[in-house]
């Protein structure tokens, strides 16, 4: 696959939402990639996760969120499943699953109907490893301060904003991918 082929499809203009895209999506793929590195007993598939998550917000081109430089007309939650949508067209279901599991820690069909969510009423919950490991290293990067990396409470503090099931995920996630420092480093 050539990822770059597709960001160029549906971002042909060298713009500020193509830099925030390419911007955020490299820092998030370089963290699920630092962190695949220091886990080689979870056998991640590096070139899924590299590919993956520098496709992983694809659909925000046709979002509305005008602080990121988003100037489409559906609304911001549904960016995952709109981005799905597009890599499924592109003939990468795979890939496709990355984009709709990744908003927040993922979304249950509860909090779709409960918070009257404008998406298809089903669970979009990470549940490869890969899809996990993105959407766990996604939470550290906003597309409003590209140069910023999250510290694990800031993400935290993000995550808790939108209830506790997300937050209790993203901790078992972070017991996952923790990452130990060698006793040298000690």
């Amino acid at each position: 696959m050539d990822y770059q082929a597709i960001i160029d499809k549906y971002y042909p203009e060298d713009n500020a939402l193509r830099h925030i895209l390419l911007v955020h999506s490299r820092s998030v793929a370089d963290k699920a990639l630092a962190i695949a590195g220091h886990h080689p007993e979870l056998e991640f598939d590096r070139r899924f996760i590299e590919e993956a998550a520098m496709l992983h917000d694809i659909g925000i081109v046709r979002c509305n969120a005008p602080g990121i430089q988003c100037f489409g007309s559906e609304p911001y939650i549904c960016h995952g499943h709109i981005g799905a949508g597009m890599l499924l067209a592109e003939g990468f279901p795979r890939h496709a699953r990355v984009c709709e599991r990744h908003t927040g820690a993922g979304i249950t069909r509860k909090q779709i109907l409960v918070q009257h969510l404008p998406l298809p009423m089903h669970d979009f919950l990470p549940e490869t490893p890969e899809e996990k490991l993105i959407c766990y290293a996604d939470k550290f990067f906003s597309k409003s301060h590209l140069d910023h990396e999250k510290s694990l409470e800031e993400a935290e503090t993000s995550l808790a904003k939108f209830g506790e099931e997300g937050l209790q995920r993203f901790r078992t996630w972070e017991q996952m991918f923790r990452i130990v420092p060698d006793e040298e480093d000690a």
